[in-house]
C-alpha cells in the first residue's frame, strides 16, 4: 500500500505527494499528458524528440545536468504512445535544487537552433540504430500500419518517417511546447524523504508563478472490429525467421486487462509457459517464444512472439501453433496454473515498489488515468479474477480468423 496525499494549485497543476522517512532521496516525477498518440501523422516523432530537448537548457538554466550534478542528483526521461515522462532524484537535503530544475524548463524551454540540431541528430541516430540497423528492428515500424488504420498507434514513438524529425523546424517546436507542456496538462508526483507542507510550500514558490495553459480534449479515431486477419511477411538480414501474432484487446485501464493480461503470462510468460513447454520443450518448432500485453491507454494488443527452429516452415509453424493455442484452451487453464500466474504478478508488483522512484512512477502514471489509488487496487484486481474469466476470455480472444500475422524471413 502506497500512502499519499494530493492537491492541485491554481494553474491546474495536480500535485502528489508520498512521503517515506525510511529513504535518504528525494524524487520529483513529472507526467505530461502526451504521448505519440497526440501527433500529426505528417509530424511524428515529436513527442520523443521534446523527451531529448527537456534536457537543453531552459530559460534562466543553461545547462541542465550541470547544476543537478553539484547537488548529487540523476535525472532521465522517458517516452510512449500514451505519455512523456520526466524524473529527477536527488539527496532529501537538496530538494528545492530539482524544484528549481523542473520548474525552470516546465516555464519555458530555450528553444535555441543549436539544441535542435544536436538533439535531431541524437534521435535520428537512435533511430538508425534501434529501427533500422539491428535485426527485427523493423518490426513494429512496418506492422503498426497493418494493425492501426485509423489510430495514431500507428507509428511507434519514434516516429513513422525519420524525415519528420529531419525536418522539424524551430517553430514546430515551439508549438508542440506551447501546446502540451503545462501545468493543467501535467502531473507532479514528490516522494521520499519529504514533508506534505514543505511540498506545499515549494510548489507555490516555483510552480504557481507558471501559466496554466489548456488541457486538450482528446478525439482520437478508433479502429473497427477486426474482422478478418490481417498478414505482412519481412526479409531480412536476420538469424532466424519468426512468427508474430497479434490479438486485439482492451486498454490498459478497462476492467477485463487483469484477466487477458494473466492470459498472456499463462501462455508465454518464462519457460514454465504453456507454449514454451508445448512447442519448445516438447515439439521443437520454436528456440524460444513468449507473450505480453502491449499496455497501452488506448485499446491494444496480445502479441505472441517467437524464434522458429531452423527447417521449420511458416505453415509448419503456424498449423503448430494454431494447434497448441487450441490445446490451451482445453488444458492449458487450471486453478493451479491460474494461481501461478498470480503469485508472478504480485511479485512484480511488491518488486516494483521497492524503491521510492518507482512508486513515484506508478502514482503519477495511475493518476493519469484518472486514480492515483489505482496503485494500491492492482493486487486486489489481480485476485479477483477467476477462471471463469480466463476461460471467457481466451475463447473470446483468442481467434483463429481474427489475428495480426507477421512472418519475418530470414534472406536465403
Amino acid at each position: 500500500m502506497i500512502q499519499f496525499e494530493q492537491f492541485q494549485l491554481d494553474n491546474g497543476l495536480k500535485v502528489i505527494v508520498h512521503e517515506d522517512p525510511s529513504t535518504t532521496l528525494a524524487v520529483l516525477d513529472v507526467i505530461y499528458d502526451v504521448g505519440s498518440r497526440d501527433e500529426k501523422s505528417s509530424k511524428t516523432g515529436f513527442a520523443h524528440l521534446f523527451e531529448h530537448l527537456m534536457f537543453g537548457g531552459s530559460e534562466n538554466i543553461p545547462e541542465f545536468d550541470t547544476p543537478l550534478q553539484r547537488v548529487g542528483g540523476e535525472n532521465n526521461a522517458f517516452t510512449t504512445p500514451d505519455l512523456t515522462n520526466y524524473y529527477i532524484s536527488v539527496p532529501y537535503q537538496n530538494l528545492e535544487t530539482a524544484f528549481w530544475l523542473e520548474s525552470d524548463r516546465m516555464k519555458q524551454l530555450a528553444f535555441n537552433p543549436q539544441s535542435l540540431e544536436v538533439q535531431r541528430k541524437v534521435v535520428i541516430e537512435e533511430f538508425k540504430q534501434r529501427y533500422l540497423n539491428q535485426p527485427y528492428g523493423d518490426v513494429w515500424l512496418k506492422w503498426r500500419p497493418i494493425i492501426y488504420k485509423k489510430h495514431p498507434y500507428q507509428w511507434p514513438t519514434i516516429g513513422a518517417d525519420i524525415k519528420h524529425i529531419e525536418e522539424a523546424t524551430l517553430e514546430d517546436v515551439k508549438e508542440f511546447f506551447n501546446t502540451f507542456y503545462n501545468p493543467s496538462n501535467a502531473i507532479l508526483v514528490v516522494a521520499g524523504r519529504v514533508k506534505l507542507d514543505e511540498v506545499k510550500v515549494l510548489c507555490e514558490k516555483w510552480f504557481a508563478p507558471i501559466d496554466a495553459g489548456k488541457k486538450l480534449e482528446r478525439k482520437l479515431p478508433q479502429e473497427e472490429v477486426l474482422s478478418e486477419n490481417t498478414f505482412l511477411e519481412i526479409k531480412g538480414n536476420v538469424p532466424a525467421n519468426c512468427l508474430y501474432l497479434a490479438f486485439p484487446v482492451v486498454g490498459r485501464y478497462e476492467k477485463p486487462y487483469h484477466s487477458i493480461d494473466l492470459i498472456s503470462d499463462l501462455l508465454g510468460r518464462g519457460d514454465s509457459s504453456f507454449l514454451f513447454i508445448e512447442l519448445v520443450q516438447k515439439l521443437r518448432i520454436f528456440d524460444s517464444i513468449s507473450a505480453y500485453m502491449t499496455g497501452s491507454m488506448d485499446p491494444g494488443l496480445l502479441v505472441i512472439q517467437g524464434s522458429v527452429c531452423e527447417g521449420i516452415t511458416y505453415e509448419k509453424a503456424m498449423a503448430e501453433l494454431y494447434n497448441t493455442l487450441d490445446r490451451f484452451l482445453v488444458e492449458g487453464i487450471s486453478e493451479k496454473s491460474l494461481q501461478k500466474v498470480k503469485n508472478q504478478a504480485e511479485s512484480s508488483l511488491v518488486f516494483m515498489e521497492v524503491e521510492v522512484l518507482n512508486k513515484a512512477m506508478n502514482l503519477a502514471i495511475a493518476a493519469l488515468a484518472g486514480d492515483a489509488n489505482g496503485v494500491n487496487l492492482e493486487s486486489e484486481k489481480i485476485n479477483s479474477v477467476t477462471l471463469d474469466d480466463i476461460r471467457f476470455w481466451s475463447d473470446k480472444l483468442i481467434k483463429k480468423d481474427k489475428h495480426h500475422v507477421l512472418w519475418y524471413q530470414k534472406n536465403q
